[in-house]
């Protein structure tokens, strides 16, 4: 069986360092994740991650980021992400509006 790719070229299934992909098919038998290596930050991960780059700076950051997200295991990796993660501010929420009741 061969499958292509959007550039024609023929790829082998059996190969693990190729992605499996059907130009009319979302989803095929053995689809890998399409980001494996993705990861969600909560405010409660954020503000812990900020707070250890605040009192111990980038390595104790790394550290507590590694700590929440045990698949992170390249501590260069771990420290790029905690000096982002730590460059963020929160995000600020308006103020909800109450509705206006209707009179019937």
């Amino acid at each position: 069986m061969e499958v292509l790719v959007a550039r024609n070229e023929p790829l082998r299934p059996d190969d693990p360092s190729q992605p499996i992909r059907c130009p009319h098919m979302l989803a095929t038998p053995g689809l890998r994740p399409h980001f494996p290596a993705m990861f969600v930050v909560t405010e409660s991960d954020a503000a812990a991650i900020r707070a250890a780059f605040e009192e111990g700076g980038e390595l104790s950051a790394a550290v507590e980021l590694r700590r929440r997200f045990p698949g992170i295991t390249d501590n260069v990796q771990a420290r790029e992400h905690a000096r982002v993660i730590a460059g963020w501010t929160p995000i600020e929420v308006p103020p909800v509006k109450p509705m206006p009741r209707l009179r019937r």
